[in-house]
């Protein structure tokens, strides 16, 4: 490991999740940008590693796999080891076998696995889908309308992304209580309250690969366009192991969920804190766009992804070594000051750049478009209804280095 140049070093081990706990340290992380943007930081969880921090690195590392690569059999997309810790989107092992999910996957594979998932989310299947989430979004807000103290998360950030799930899996509106426990757990890996020992992650495991390959194998052969459908097969026709398939429906679990959930959330966070923006957007709703990009800009629900060095690379005057692990850390890529003027300023009415708040190159999430959707419909319904809404409590976050997000958020509203 390079790891002899005191330079480098950062002043505290970056990934320990106790420094997450109230929101990323962007103090922390804007002097690293500022001075140190390539440094080695030591981890309690296994081997250290580099962090890229500037928006330009972590672009540039998330489309160069033959480089940076993500594969599973490299080390894959997390920052623990993927082969040694058995399953790879929940970080243990258990009995259930799960392989690789395509996000662990380089180019061919990636490809072969990531293009159907994309025609199930097309252009034309969010426009079929808009009004249904319309719909849904429009009797999640009516209901909350009852009170003027609302448990946030529970009751409108989580349901708006699970109802949408449900639709995009075909599956019964009866099975939303256990998609959002699911979800919780197997994004919940450092926090106790979701994740609450490995006997509970494995008995989440083994229901969430037994109700799906059950699902899977009555949809085989069918020309349904259900996300557990196209799974099943890959670009070609082929079917997909059912290991793999086990891990990329995990994937597709955690990923259209928890990053619309907790854009949502943390906007309504920012524009709390930041009142005259939702002021701004109240008196100007063609604004919309560009506060979902804002939104997730400034919230950044994946905090970062890891890659592992093919080669040996030189970034900044530093020598990174193949076999080194590297992580992409994506606030701190969105709050670049050489790309946003005043980057710390909460600011809906910023032109849209391409932020990293979805990631960069051939792994770029695959249902941002569908995120950005959902956002912009419940921002649209909202400042139809809401006047004004305040904190009104204490807003706990996931224990987490991998997800930046809030597990509860109680609110003041004053409907309109």
């Amino acid at each position: 490991m390079t790891t002899n140049t005191q330079s480098t070093h950062t002043p505290l081990m970056l990934a320990e999740p106790d420094n997450f706990l109230e929101g990323f340290p962007h103090e922390v992380f804007s002097e690293l940008r500022a001075n140190n943007p390539v440094c080695w930081s030591e981890w309690s969880g296994g081997s250290g590693f580099w962090s890229l921090t500037t928006y330009e690195d972590v672009g540039f590392a998330g489309s160069n796999p033959k480089i940076f690569s993500s594969a599973s059999e490299n080390g894959g997309h997390r920052i623990f080891e993927e082969q040694l810790s058995g399953v790879a989107s929940t970080g243990i092992n258990n009995d259930t076998p799960v392989g690789a999910p395509f996000i662990s996957r380089d180019a061919p594979l990636q490809t072969e696995q990531r293009v159907p998932v994309m025609r199930s989310v097309s252009s034309t299947r969010l426009k079929d889908m808009s009004q249904r989430i319309r719909q849904r979004v429009q009797r999640l807000l009516d209901t909350a309308m009852e009170s003027t103290h609302i448990e946030w998360v529970e009751q409108v950030s989580a349901p708006i992304p699970i109802k949408t799930l449900a639709e995009l899996m075909d599956m019964p509106a009866d099975m939303e209580g256990k998609l959002y426990e699911w979800t919780n757990a197997l994004i919940g890996e450092d926090d106790p309250g979701f994740r609450q020992s490995p006997e509970y992650m494995n008995q989440v495991t083994t229901e969430i690969a037994e109700y799906f390959v059950g699902l899977r194998n009555q949809r085989m052969d069918s020309d349904r366009s259900d996300v557990v459908t196209m799974l099943s097969k890959d670009r070609s026709g082929k079917e997909v192991p059912v290991e793999d398939f086990i891990a990329n429906i995990f994937l597709v679990l955690v990923g259209g969920n928890e990053t619309t959930r907790n854009s949502i959330s943390g906007g309504m966070v920012a524009f709390a804190q930041h009142p005259e923006q939702w002021e701004l957007l109240k008196q100007h709703p063609e604004l919309i766009p560009n506060a979902v990009n804002e939104i997730v800009r400034w919230v950044s629900p994946v905090m970062h992804m890891r890659r592992t060095l093919m080669e040996d690379y030189t970034l900044h005057g530093v020598t990174l070594r193949k076999g080194d692990k590297v992580l992409l850390w994506y606030p701190c890529a969105n709050r670049d000051e050489s790309v946003w003027s005043d980057p710390h300023r909460f600011d809906i009415s910023r032109d849209i750049i391409k932020h990293r708040g979805f990631g960069a190159g051939a792994h770029i999430c695959v249902g941002s478009r569908l995120a950005e959707l959902q956002i912009g419909i419940f921002l649209e319904e909202l400042i139809a209804r809401c006047d004004h809404f305040q904190i009104d409590g204490e807003v706990t976050r996931i224990r987490s280095n991998f997800i930046c997000g809030i597990k509860s958020l109680p609110l003041r509203l004053t409907w309109k």
